[in-house]
């Protein structure tokens, strides 16, 4: 049965993986300071140590980073992505030259850091959803060129993922409905031009675009920055047959107030913009 990493990272989302590796270590440069130092017979251990309590994610990224410099290395991964760990548990053991492990350093606790950083937000928000029903979206207010491994962590999390790609399915907003000159123009001539048709979503904030949007061809209703009572209403006015969200101004104080108003989904931009990074050290023990 694949792991999460390896459900998640396949084809495009792997290819834009290792091409987002290949610049951060190029960012890097020469290691000029530890050429000077260590010769290429130098061998050296390494252990990367979680410095707080947090829910792990990056961990199947370091192998590899490590492969970009050979296949020298040996990577030992001593928890799974998704688990939460304690202060003080190592999470990874590694084993190589010297000078390849130094050049990746900084690049392997980019990733583990921020990603275990957006896991564990989005691991806190899951819980104070339960047990309502309500599932947890995060969106595309991603790092520029981190969408995949920072959509990743949301779902090392608990949360589930909204669209990775503009395709993936139609987002009706303010620009695109005043294009067309209404919702019901704007949903017609969607599936007018693609056929067969991805799944369209609308971002109504008033209940007359919600009873307007209801009685189109669509898929999902976002009800953006509506207040309880009005998106109660909205929520009631919603057939069966159409999925909700509700997005804007949602905290971890707040989320599971939203989610008892009863949508399907709450999205939650945060979780990738502003997650803090985790905190992990790598300590190195050099081997002769």
């Amino acid at each position: 049965m694949p792991t999460i990493f390896e459900d998640f990272f396949q084809a495009e989302a792997r290819m834009f993986l290792l091409a987002t590796i290949r610049i951060a270590l190029a960012e890097d440069a020469s290691d000029l300071t530890s050429q000077g130092l260590f010769t290429e017979n130098d061998m050296a251990q390494a252990m990367i140590v979680a410095k707080q309590d947090t829910v792990v994610a990056g961990l199947p990224i370091i192998p590899l980073i490590l492969e970009f410099g050979g296949d020298a290395c040996q990577t030992h991964l001593n928890v799974d992505d998704g688990d939460r760990v304690s202060e003080g548990t190592m999470v990874a053991a590694l084993q190589g030259p010297a000078l390849q492990l130094l050049k990746a350093e900084r690049v392997i606790m980019n990733f583990l850091c921020h990603l275990s950083g957006i896991a564990d937000m989005t691991a806190r928000y899951v819980e104070a959803l339960k047990p309502t029903k309500t599932r947890l979206l995060d969106t595309r207010k991603t790092l520029p060129g981190l969408r995949f491994p920072e959509k990743y962590a949301v779902r090392a999390g608990g949360g589930m993922n909204h669209r990775l790609t503009l395709s993936d399915m139609l987002m009706l907003k303010d620009n695109h409905i005043d294009r067309a000159g209404s919702i019901t123009q704007a949903v017609s001539q969607l599936h007018a031009v693609h056929s067969p048709c991805p799944p369209i979503e609308v971002e109504c904030r008033t209940l007359e675009e919600v009873r307007e949007a209801c009685r189109c061809d669509i898929n999902r209703i976002m009800l953006d920055n509506m207040d309880a009572e009005t998106a109660k209403q909205a929520l009631a006015a919603i057939p069966d047959t159409i999925e909700t969200e509700i997005s804007g101004n949602v905290t971890l104080d707040n989320i599971r107030e939203i989610a008892e108003l009863g949508p399907d989904y709450i999205s939650v931009g945060k979780l990738t913009h502003s997650a803090p990074s985790s905190d992990f050290s790598m300590q190195f023990v050099p081997l002769r």
